[in-house]
């Protein structure tokens, strides 16, 4: 076993006091140090929230401790219940005279120990209330459901309960959104490995190398699947599945909240190739994601594996789930007025802009960009060799995926103005197969966008002679060249797609007022010679540039990229 504590005995009185001591504004220490409470608790008038549990699970439950969530936690030893005097000690704490709502996880050592702080502050003239979190599918049939587990679930209930009370519920309310969040909200998890108590040192299960566990509980409780490890995306198929099963209303126009949360040695990335899969899944049942969560929320020391959450949403409760929430571990918040006014949500509001641009007829310049960029994945295979020979290989992938995304961006708002259509076309670029190259180009094209504001580039400017539009096109393509060139630090002469852009670009600032295909041609044989000119030079910028004198008489892939759309331009033009 390999650890970073001091003596085992010490290990949650001293993570106990690191919390604190790093957080000092936000929280304090009650009940001995076994307590952790808002550092303003308690809130005169407030409904107080606490929860508690074992160690070994943070977030949970102190890192949920905060404005708009929880009022205090009560600790345990890891993975071991609070005492009752703990947990009456955090009651006290917090309550503000207008009652305390309990809200924990279904564990029976928690539940008899809970019940007995109720009873001893009952004798204080404290009212408290109870709401078990229960949402393991794993751990019980559906008609058993109130003897399950309570797992990642419960975050949703802390940040809906929370809200409630920070608003002003009263004690009534606040429990009645925690038990509608409860009655919702289904978890379903994965387990790659054990995890390891300070204490004992030893594993909490076996697992043998390759295989993996669904339904594991959050301390290594056995679940309901144990087999060979399986793709992430089936894992997601698998963890899905049982959770749809039991929310069969879930359907078209239905908004949900997702928690994709990692149980303490799974790295993100590993956590977003499972949300990817899940997110998918839903949109594809027509099921929009309005809260989405990735992350690790409710960990078990250093188990590796994931589980993921759903949580069927009603207007209050995604106005609840996007109420501010600040606490040392989770800072949320988002406007809700639209949906207090009935105006919708912001996705909802940004689908209708969609559908009012997609309403118009398609602008020349997107029909001229689409026709182009569908061209150009058929360069992939050029740019891939290119670019292998003189950085990672990965450009054709970039032009060809960055292509095809800008041809999905324009396809989605065919009507939308020039501004609109080249910044959504630089996003995609960018963000298709984010490379240097993708980052640079994308980020030209939507920085310049941006500059434009409502002005219009492209509805004559390629389709007839118009001096005016075409010097609106060169005068764009002037600032997307310039902030590439700021972004990576390039000038003409380092051998990079600059090179080829601003011969280009001059010559068609010679040529304004000239047909456009014949425009194109010129600026092509610039790009053209350029390609050719710097190929015997030393790459200056860039990952070629680390190659030095074994860049000589090699083509730069990003000036060939560019000079191929030109090409594609020009044959574009030529055939309409």
């Amino acid at each position: 076993m390999k650890k970073i504590i001091n003596d085992p005995g010490d290990f949650v009185d001293e993570f106990l006091d690191g919390i604190v001591l790093a957080h000092p504004d936000a929280l304090r220490l009650v009940a001995g140090g076994r307590g952790v409470v808002r550092a303003d608790a308690p809130v005169p008038g407030k409904v107080g929230i606490v929860t508690g549990g074992g160690s070994g699970h943070l977030p949970a439950f102190m890192g949920y401790v905060g404005r708009g969530l929880l009022d205090g936690a009560a600790i345990g030893n890891v993975f071991s219940s609070p005492s009752p005097e703990q947990i009456a000690d955090v009651t006290r704490a917090v309550d503000g005279g207008a009652g305390v709502l309990y809200l924990y996880g279904n564990y029976g050592g928690d539940v008899y120990n809970f019940d007995i702080a109720a009873d001893l502050v009952r004798a204080d003239g404290i009212r408290t209330t109870t709401v078990l979190a229960a949402d393991d599918v794993a751990s019980a049939p559906p008609e058993s459901a109130a003897t399950r587990r309570g797992v990642a679930g419960m975050v949703f209930g802390f940040l809906a309960a929370g809200a409630a009370a920070e608003r002003g519920d009263d004690l009534d309310a606040v429990a009645a959104v925690a038990r509608r969040v409860g009655e919702r909200v289904r978890t379903e998890g994965v387990g790659l490995s054990p995890t390891i108590l300070p204490a004992a040192g030893a594993p909490t299960f076996e697992l043998p190398e390759g295989e993996m566990e669904i339904g594991i509980g959050i301390h290594g409780e056995p679940g309901v699947h144990r087999g060979p490890l399986e793709t992430a995306d089936r894992i997601a198929d698998r963890l899905l599945d049982a959770i749809l099963a039991e929310l069969p209303e879930l359907g078209e126009r239905s908004r949900v909240a997702v928690l994709v949360n990692g149980l303490g040695a799974t790295p993100l990335e590993e956590l977003y190739v499972l949300y990817r899969r899940v997110a998918r899944r839903l949109g594809e049942l027509g099921v929009a994601v309005a809260v989405p969560l990735v992350g690790e929320y409710v960990t078990s020391l250093e188990m590796s594996g994931a589980s993921v959450t759903v949580l069927p949403l009603d207007a209050e409760l995604e106005e609840l789930m996007n109420a501010p929430a600040i606490s040392p571990f989770l800072r949320r918040g988002a406007d809700s007025g639209a949906l207090r006014s009935g105006t919708g949500s912001a996705a909802e509001a940004a689908a209708a802009e969609d559908e009012d641009e997609a309403a118009l007829p398609p602008s020349p310049l997107g029909a001229l960009l689409t026709a182009v960029l569908e061209r150009m994945p058929r360069h992939a295979e050029e740019l891939r060799e290119l670019d292998a020979a003189l950085g990672d290989g990965d450009l054709g992938i970039t032009v060809s995926s960055g292509s095809t995304a800008g041809v999905a961006a324009i396809a989605r708002n065919p009507g939308a103005p020039d501004a609109v259509l080249l910044r959504r076309l630089g996003a995609a670029f960018a963000a298709a197969n984010p490379s240097t190259f993708a980052a640079l180009v994308g980020g030209g094209i939507l920085s310049a966008a941006v500059g434009l504001g409502e002005q219009s580039v492209g509805d004559q400017a390629l389709g007839d002679q118009a001096l005016g539009d075409q010097a609106a096109v060169l005068a764009w393509a002037r600032a997307a060249t310039a902030e590439i060139a700021r972004r990576g630090g390039a000038q003409r002469g380092d051998k990079t797609v600059l090179d080829a852009v601003i011969p280009s670009l001059d010559v068609f600032e010679a040529r304004l007022g000239a047909a456009p295909a014949e425009i194109v041609a010129a600026m092509r044989a610039a790009a053209d010679g350029a390609v050719v000119e710097l190929a015997g030079k030393t790459s200056a910028r860039g990952r070629a540039a680390w190659l030095q004198e074994r860049s000589e008489g090699r083509s730069d892939p990003g000036m060939v990229a560019y000079r191929d759309f030109l090409a594609e331009l020009q044959a574009v033009l030529s055939e309409g």
